[in-house]
């Protein structure tokens, strides 16, 4: 069977998933159609407009809504606004043959069967043989959707649910039909993993497929015990957030931003198709979620739901609902002995603390745990194959650090079997079998890192299946790949005379040790490889440098020292610049300040597209001090031929306005529209590639014939620049914008953007601006403003105007 490249798709139905849907097709490149239905009557305003039921303006309403909704989306669907213009409005009337014209056809209507067949029916009557056809269903039956379309049609479709907000959320479910061919899901796994970023997981047609089926049934089960325990809102919440390796928004939280009405017909689902009357009591809503849904208290899209914002004379407040009285109270705060403990051991450690204690915390944690560890045994097979794709649609669907297998794991499954066997569960007949045949554990770890699961088809372990573009740190440090390293860092040889850079200080933050494994890294790679990839797979790529330990020397007044450092800082980061080697950043998450240094001084950056990227050391009342300043101008200016009569003021300006607003890119897309990234550079749309991308990049260079930089002098603005800096920030003081101390610190930025009080057009060298820079830095850290600004960030996480 020969299928399609998908290069062109349509999405049909414009409501909030649809167009999201068709934004994240765009993100990568991808054009669409988004069609939805002919509206029957005239809103308001197009009566006034004198339009008619005709025009197409009112025909093609709902998706040219659809569209424009993107543009105001606060969860920014887009990676950059312009991409928006790769989706084209129309409706299903007039625009219908257009399918023809595709390579993937991707439904997103109202969940309704009998709507669902008719428009497939319609699909097929303009559908090009070879086009995929999908449903982004949650959880209706995909053989039933198109039991009355032909065998072949029934060969190219699928189900492709996306989790919402879909540039955000990394699960997607392929659920295939019994008539799926195995080249379209072998075609579409890849095209999901490769070109949308998404991490694949593969489901059984059946009610609400996996993570919707488990999370569902655990977060009834959490509301049920809630009310038999007699606890509050807030009680569950501190519970079953980060303690038990879920998001900080818990349980409620999570159930506001869902919708209630969302998640109640979700569970109606599993409810109405399930024959098993326990199941079917698991799966009936508790009476108070019928309740908020009959009076409108649906969480955030009507604004209340198990909490709710109240205005107050001292500025917006937390309530939360007593469930009891069905009234709304100011929020109670509630402490647990046993979380203060487990906080301090991490998840895992403290996960099998928490269960164990007799802590009424973790009596809760325990039951709710026991509860959902049981029934996603029972799923298997049903809802899927194996433990795998059960854990890492949970991971990646409702964002849990931990699948229900591996957190059995964590907390020993053979000694928690016989603590249910002691509370009178019966556990699965599967569990129970892999424990007799003297099988401890669902996951087993060789010593080369190597992952493999216990199969209950085959009763034996099998390798977990990873993709070939996933490259592992942890697993090549245990086949004794790491060539060198201390604390905070190490340098880890990525096979193919590639090395990573790998930095795991604490929160990601720069240190004195990393920065000198940076010169030893480069003595290294010169000597024994051809190139280096910086990079690591923490939480963040690097927010910045260790500004505690900076403050204690202000603090103590140890100058020189901070001078020292700083310095060591600068020149750790050209001599990467310059070595005889490429050297490929791969940047992802948040890449701020000192963060953002280490990239710009890469030879290239290979981004993941979630990439936050920006030079926000104003926040704290300083400004870049290991050449960001210098590296963003150069960034702004390069192409300007020195020879040739231009004023650049224009171009420096915008490296003074992104420093000087703290400008973080949403995307590495928007850092490349920002000028953050250059044209040269790449972008990994799944993350858990990256690694490898970027290994590609330097192998590729270092095929070309790499040929390393040389120092050369830069053109600066001089006086001429500093003076209108000045100028533009003196107005902004008068106007109101900023306070006298931002004034202060904005002159400092326009002072070594412009190398200073000399002549315009001058030329310097790159160790001069960095010379400037860092006199600027250390007299900013000196000042007490600034340190006021450091610790009321360390305080809150939030920067302080002063």
């Amino acid at each position: 069977m020969a299928l399609k490249e998908i290069r062109k798709a349509a999405v049909l139905g414009a409501g909030v998933m649809g167009a999201t849907i068709a934004a994240h097709l765009a993100n990568v490149g991808i054009p669409s159609y988004l069609l939805d239905i002919v509206p029957r009557e005239l809103t308001p305003e197009e009566e006034k407009k004198g339009l008619a039921l005709d025009s197409p303006e009112v025909r093609n309403r709902l998706s040219v809504t659809g569209k424009q909704e993107l543009l105001k989306n606060k969860q920014k669907p887009l990676y950059t606004d312009s991409n928006v213009e790769l989706i084209t409005p129309g409706n299903f009337e007039d625009d219908i043959e257009k399918l023809k014209e595709v390579d993937w056809v991707i439904e997103v209507i109202v969940e309704n069967m009998d709507i669902k067949k008719k428009v497939f029916k319609q699909v097929e009557e303009n559908w090009t043989p070879g086009t995929i056809v999908s449903s982004n269903t949650s959880g209706l039956s995909i053989n039933e959707m198109v039991s009355e379309n032909s065998p072949e049609f029934r060969k190219h479709f699928l189900g492709t649910h996306f989790f919402n907000p879909p540039r955000w959320m990394k699960l997607l479910e392929i659920i295939p039909c019994k008539d799926t061919s195995e080249e379209v899901l072998s075609m579409m796994h890849r095209f999901c993993e490769r070109v949308l970023g998404k991490g694949v997981v593969f489901a059984k047609d059946t009610p609400n497929f996996i993570a919707n089926r488990i999370g569902t049934y655990a977060m009834v089960s959490t509301i049920k015990l809630m009310q038999k325990e007699n606890m509050t809102i807030e009680e569950v919440d501190t519970i079953t957030g980060p303690p038990m390796g879920h998001p900080k928004s818990a349980s409620f939280r999570t159930l506001d931003m869902v919708g209630l009405d969302t998640f109640c017909h979700v569970a109606k689902t599993v409810y109405d198709k399930t024959d098993d009357p326990e199941e079917k009591e698991a799966f009936k809503t508790p009476e108070i979620l019928d309740k908020m849904v009959e009076n409108k208290m649906l969480g955030d899209k009507t604004k209340q739901g198990f909490y709710k914002k109240v205005k107050g004379e001292g500025g917006s407040e937390i309530y939360t609902l007593d469930y009891e009285k069905m009234e709304y109270r100011p929020q109670e705060k509630k402490r647990f002995d046993i979380l203060g403990k487990t906080k301090q051991e991490g998840l895992e450690k403290g996960y099998k603390m928490l269960v164990e204690s007799d802590d009424p915390a973790g009596k809760f944690a325990w039951d709710v745990t026991r509860k959902t560890l049981i029934y996603s045994a029972k799923m298997i097979p049903e809802i899927a194959d194996d433990v795998v794709n059960v854990d890492r649609a949970m991971r990646w669907g409702f964002n849990w650090k931990m699948g229900p297998f591996e957190t059995w794991d964590t907390i020993g499954v053979r000694e928690s079997v016989e603590r249910m066997r002691s509370e009178g569960e019966t556990v699965p007949a599967n569990v129970e079998d892999m424990l007799d045949k003297g099988f401890e554990s669902f996951y087993r770890e060789d010593e080369n890192g190597n992952l493999s699961y216990y199969d209950f088809a085959s009763q034996s372990y099998k390798p977990v299946p990873i993709s070939p573009e996933v490259i592992s740190l942890p697993a090549l440090k245990k086949q004794s790949k790491l060539v060198l390293g201390n604390d905070d860092g190490s340098l880890i040889d990525m096979g193919d005379g590639v090395c990573c850079l790998e930095q795991h200080s604490p929160q990601q933050a720069l240190s004195n040790d990393f920065m000198e494994l940076i010169f030893q890294a480069v003595e290294e790679v010169e000597k024994n490889f051809v190139g280096m990839v910086v990079g690591n797979q923490e939480k963040y790529f690097c927010v910045g440098a260790n500004v505690v330990l900076m403050l204690m020397a202000a603090q103590s007044g140890e100058w020189d020292q901070i001078n020292e450092m700083a310095k060591r800082y600068q020149d750790s980061l050209m001599t990467m610049k310059y070595s005889r080697f490429p050297v490929v950043a791969a940047p992802f998450q948040m890449t701020l300040g000192g963060g953002m240094e280490v990239a710009a001084h890469c030879d290239r950056v290979h981004a993941a597209a979630d990439t936050f990227m920006g030079q926000v050391e104003i926040g704290m009342g300083l400004i870049p001090g290991a050449g960001g300043n210098k590296e963003l101008m150069i960034r702004m200016t390069e192409g300007l031929r020195d020879d040739v009569k231009v004023d650049r003021l224009p171009y420096v300006q915008k490296a003074f306005e992104a420093i000087a607003m703290g400008t973080v890119s949403s995307s590495a897309h928007h850092a490349m529209e920002l000028g953050f990234l250059r044209e040269t550079d790449k972008i990994t749309i799944n993350q858990d590639h990256l690694l490898h991308d970027a290994k590609n990049t330097v192998l590729g260079m270092a095929k070309e014939g790499y040929v390393p930089p040389k120092q050369k002098p830069i053109k600066v603005l001089g006086e001429y620049g500093l003076a209108t800096f000045k100028v533009g920030v003196q107005n902004m003081l008068w106007g109101g914008y900023i306070t006298e101390y931002e004034q202060k610190i904005a002159e400092k930025i326009a002072y070594v953007l412009c190398g200073g009080n000399i002549k315009p057009n001058s030329l310097v060298s790159e160790q001069y601006l960095l010379d400037i820079e860092r006199e600027a830095f250390l007299e900013l850290l000196g000042e007490e403003k600034t340190q006021e600004r450091i610790n009321h960030f360390l305080t809150t996480g939030k920067p302080l105007r002063n």
